[in-house]
């Protein structure tokens, strides 16, 4: 598999394997995990007594509507509030509500325009992300980058709920992918989307700050003129001192990605002006409930610990295997800056930095981690790369099984992340 590599920054592209015939079968393959995973929600849901009016649709999307669904789709209809130590709606960003309630406006149903924004963002996201991987590893590495997204326990997330995650996944790969094309004005408001739509939106902004100067200096590196004393082939990316050195070379074009800060400055500006408190989505956070409040005892993870020898011990599985899927995507850091560089592994290292110190156990970890692209991607190759080839499968197999598992428990109204 070694022998396959490239030794400059993207792979050559995979042989056999057309753009088009990759796309359409990562559709085929997204497409029939909505129905599965759908018929598995109808089938969780049906022995159950719905008791929300405002749910009117099939079982299987009605199954969907969990959690923070609720949240956002009162959003949608009432706009936001805030009571300072309660649980309030502006823990939630405002890109995804907005782009719900502008399709609902159009269909008329904005539980409906909910489903349909996040599964179409979901493919969307996805067919991004395979092209993007198609351009980076080998053909094997790119196939299983792409399975190891679509059977992610918690990529279910994609399929159906109306959450904002699949919105954020496109609109940080989209972001990525327009900055490769030295797009900078383009992925700065790309990225605008993402710092508007979640939290770790912040993460993108740095990704690409930092992903603009490699870029500067690997501009540098090439036009750099050749002596007898130097070797011919540079490494495939420039040292991280390098990267901070390619400052000098910023020019006017390439401020344009600081545009992705606009999401976030005009969400806490709203916050500002209609509250009265910029930060106020910090301070609910902590809210009774929520106890998501900053300190040693979040940090540290007490309440994780506490439900590990306490019980109750289901919970503490949940919890435990959403931990498990940060350590490994910790673990796949490395390999994410020698595959793709400083830029996506600075956008990861924050994907999961803001949340593993920000939750007091864990939960909703899960979801973070599928965000965080360059890691599915990482660990793609990370199977591909086995001299044992039945590690791969095995890996798939056992994704897949959890996913269905995961999105059962969801139907059913667990909160599993």
């Amino acid at each position: 598999m070694s022998g396959s590599r490239t030794t400059g920054s993207v792979a050559t592209s995979p042989q056999g394997t057309g753009r088009g015939r990759f796309v359409l079968a990562t559709t085929g393959v997204f497409a029939t995990l909505v129905v599965l995973l759908s018929v598995v929600v109808a089938f969780s849901t049906r022995a159950q007594v719905r008791q929300n009016p405002e749910l009117t649709g099939p079982s299987w999307m009605d199954g969907w509507f969990q959690f923070d669904a609720g949240w956002y789709l009162g959003i949608v209809r009432a706009g936001y509030s805030f009571v300072p130590g309660q649980q309030s709606a502006v823990a939630f960003f405002p890109a995804y509500p907005m782009g719900v309630r502008g399709l609902g406006d159009l269909l008329g149903d904005h539980q409906v325009a909910g489903h349909v924004l996040a599964v179409a963002c979901g493919l969307a996201g996805a067919l991004l992300y395979a092209l993007w991987v198609r351009g980076r590893l080998p053909q094997r590495s790119a196939v299983l980058a792409v399975g190891v997204l679509l059977l992610y326990p918690y990529a279910f997330f994609l399929y159906g709920p109306m959450y904002a995650d699949s919105l954020f996944l496109l609109s940080a790969v989209g972001a990525f992918v327009l900055l490769e094309r030295r797009w900078y004005l383009a992925a700065g408001l790309v990225g605008a989307v993402a710092t508007a739509g979640r939290p770790v939106g912040v993460a993108v902004a740095v990704g690409l700050v930092v992903r603009t100067l490699e870029l500067l200096a690997q501009d540098r590196r090439a036009a750099r003129p050749l002596t007898g004393d130097v070797v011919a082939t540079p490494p495939v990316w420039p040292g991280w001192r390098d990267v901070v050195a390619a400052v000098r070379d910023v020019r006017l074009r390439h401020v344009g990605v600081l545009a992705s800060g606009l999401g976030l400055a005009g969400w806490v500006t709203y916050l500002w002006l209609q509250f009265g408190h910029p930060l106020a989505f910090v301070e609910v956070e902590g809210a009774p409930g929520w106890n998501q409040g900053v300190g040693p005892k979040t940090w540290f993870k007490l309440v994780f610990a506490g439900t590990l020898v306490k019980g109750p011990y289901d919970v503490a599985a949940l919890l435990t295997l959403q931990a498990l899927a940060c350590l490994c995507a910790v673990l796949l850091l490395r390999r994410v800056q020698r595959l793709f560089g400083w830029g996506y592994a600075a956008y990861t290292a924050m994907v999961l930095l803001i949340p593993i110190i920000g939750t007091k156990d864990f939960m909703g970890t899960g979801r973070y981690v599928l965000v965080a692209f360059p890691v599915m991607a990482a660990a793609g190759d990370f199977l591909a790369t086995r001299r044992r080839r039945w590690v791969a499968p095995v890996a798939l197999v056992v994704c897949g099984v959890l996913l269905v598992v995961l999105t059962f428990l969801f139907g059913r109204g667990v909160a599993v992340s």
